[in-house]
């Protein structure tokens, strides 16, 4: 599975995660003059945890929509789709907003979706809505939200955009905040795949390697405009 990696923004909740280092302690046995205390032993080597898995396919969740109607993400399924994992307090996640909103409305003709998940306490979604609308539809999950984050593999990461074809097969994953170029090039290879004119594996290839040249023109343009001030 091909992950197209962008910035990435890591943020934090703190009833949900908590690390505790683990101190291993050893016993010396006194020693007189005439002894000479034991060479301490080298912990035993852990093994480092497996990286995370991407899944193929769109995994089986629910979660509550803004009603607290239980909802399946397959239910949305079957056309092209974007899921974009996002929270409040997520800088890059609240800019991508009106982006979203725009390319849902561009894309009605190719019966695409696009699902909001919000990994965030209820309230305080509905009091961000108050001042920024979404214009498509949204759920809502704390522990269930960030177990569906962890069922694509990517845990608490935010933004992050899951791009599924109409056979609910993922192309890719774009960790980091997503831009018009990379969406419209997602959308329009979902596109050829469902055409048949592009297969999924050559469509993934084709997406990481836009995804790619994007990202190093973007960092050129951005260097560009720090150089000159503007």
């Amino acid at each position: 599975m091909l992950v197209v990696l962008g910035a990435g923004v890591f943020g934090y909740l703190g009833y949900w995660v908590s690390q505790r280092a683990r101190v291993s302690q050893q016993s010396l046995k006194p020693t007189t003059s005439t002894e000479v205390a034991p060479a301490m032993k080298a912990p035993p080597a852990q093994e480092s945890p497996k990286p995370k898995q991407i899944p193929d396919t769109l995994p089986d969740i629910t979660l509550a929509d803004m009603d607290g109607k239980p909802t399946t993400l397959k239910s949305f399924g079957g056309r092209p789709l974007m899921v974009n994992f996002w929270a409040t307090w997520c800088a890059p996640c609240r800019r991508e907003i009106p982006l979203l909103n725009q390319i849902r409305m561009q894309r009605k003709a190719q019966n695409a979706e696009i699902v909001g998940v919000a990994v965030d306490f209820k309230e305080d979604v509905l009091k961000f809505l108050q001042t920024t609308p979404l214009k498509y539809p949204l759920l809502i999950g704390e522990e269930d939200g960030l177990a569906a984050a962890e069922a694509f593999g990517m845990g608490m990461a935010f933004p992050f955009s899951v791009f599924i074809d109409s056979q609910n097969r993922i192309l890719t994953v774009k960790l980091g905040e997503l831009h018009e170029d990379e969406a419209n090039f997602a959308f329009d290879r979902l596109k050829d795949i469902d055409n048949g004119v592009l297969t999924m594996k050559d469509a993934q290839a084709a997406v990481a390697e836009a995804f790619k040249k994007m990202a190093a023109e973007r960092a050129q343009r951005e260097a560009a405009q720090g150089a000159s001030g503007t």
